[in-house]
């Protein structure tokens, strides 16, 4: 059975970092780009960070570029997500999902699994 669960989420004062976790199983890590989304009640899931099947490659959004980093270690089947000089509109559910496509796709239906989701809340 396929999982990904997230960790790390909370809460932080605004100019905090926090780094969430996404550990897979069921899945052949190496061969799934990772990504990470993100949604607010009522709002459509955000890209936020991808990263390549060897980690070579990543993107960010613009809103969270320079301030987030993705990672991810394959012989730990889990991807990360650094959180650095947090914003209160970093706050968010936070969700980890796979695809076994080649691009690190922005586009949520491109990806396959996806995790319950970790909460981040930043306060001013």
């Amino acid at each position: 059975q396929v999982q990904l669960v997230e960790s790390g989420g909370g809460l932080v004062q605004a100019g905090g970092s926090l780094r969430l976790s996404c550990a897979a199983s069921g899945i052949v890590f190496s061969n799934n780009v990772m990504a990470w989304f993100r949604q607010t009640p009522g709002k459509a899931r955000e890209f936020v960070s991808g990263i390549s099947k060897g980690g070579t490659v990543t993107k960010q959004s613009e809103s969270v570029k320079g301030r987030f980093t993705i990672s991810r270690d394959n012989t730990k089947n889990t991807v990360y997500l650094h959180m650095n000089n947090l914003k209160p509109e970093d706050t968010a559910t936070y969700y980890c999902a796979a695809t076994t496509r080649e691009n690190v796709d922005e586009i949520a239906p491109w990806y396959v699994y996806w995790g319950q989701g970790t909460q981040v809340t930043v306060s001013s």
